[in-house]
C-alpha cells in the first residue's frame, strides 16, 4: 500500500515545489516548504482520514521527496542557462 503512495508523492512533489516557488518567490525556503507538503497531502488520492496518518508516518520521506524536487528542478534551470 505504502509503496503506490511514495510513488504518488514522488509525482507530486514537483508540482507542488513549483507552486511553492510561484506563490512565494526565491528566498523563504521553510515557507515554501510548508507549502509543497500541505500541497502533496491536499493532492494525495487516498481518504481524508488516511492523510493525517500518512503526513505522520511518511513524514521524513515526505521531506526527502520534496528536497529531491528541489534539486531536480534547480539542476533543470542551471541546464537552461537560468
Amino acid at each position: 500500500m505504502f509503496e503506490n503512495i511514495k510513488k504518488q508523492i514522488k509525482e507530486l512533489a514537483k508540482n507542488a515545489v513549483l507552486k511553492a516557488e510561484q506563490e512565494l518567490g526565491s528566498g523563504k525556503g521553510q515557507q515554501k516548504k510548508k507549502v509543497a507538503i500541505d500541497y502533496v497531502l491536499k493532492n494525495l488520492p487516498i481518504p481524508e482520514f488516511m492523510k493525517m496518518i500518512v503526513s505522520v508516518i511518511l513524514s521524513s520521506f515526505i521531506d526527502d521527496s520534496i528536497e529531491l524536487a528541489v534539486s531536480y528542478i534547480n539542476s533543470l534551470s542551471k541546464m537552461q542557462g537560468e
